[in-house]
């Protein structure tokens, strides 16, 4: 039984990654090091052999934010969020408050900008007379 010490806090990246749940497999980590979204201590990191070790600071790229992240340990398996909060040390500055809105927020129109709305369309159809004011040919009383 050759199991390493727990005194050795280094481990893979790729492992690492999964480990802290930063991605939802070992496959998918592989895919964000090779596609050069994962940089140590300032250096692109391509390989997912290339180990971390405590106090290694790790940035990623991912697909909705950026993180900046310390090491603080390896990982032994891939465990709870609680357990593998513990991995590591978020300092990712906060997002701006316009960045934070959700996809209902996003998807809203701003009144006033690009097509008018039917109602928009029929107030502006009212100021002008025979188009969609009374007098208007298709409209039954």
């Amino acid at each position: 039984m050759s199991e390493k010490p727990s005194g050795d806090l280094r481990q893979r990246i790729d492992k690492w990654l999964f480990f802290t749940r930063m991605v939802k497999s070992r496959s998918l980590a592989q895919a964000l090091l090779n596609s050069g979204h994962v940089r140590v201590n300032g250096l692109a990191i391509r390989k997912s052999s290339f180990e971390v070790k405590a106090g290694d600071k790790v940035e990623l790229s991912l697909e909705r934010r950026d993180l900046i992240l310390i090491v603080k340990a390896a990982g032994e398996r891939r465990g709870p969020f609680e357990e593998a909060r513990q991995l590591y040390e978020d300092l990712t500055p906060p997002r701006a408050e316009t960045e934070r809105l959700n996809m209902f927020e996003q998807a809203q129109r701003v009144p006033g900008s690009g097509r008018p709305t039917k109602k928009e369309r029929r107030e502006t159809d009212r100021l002008f007379p025979g188009v969609g004011g009374p007098d208007a040919d298709w409209q039954d009383d």
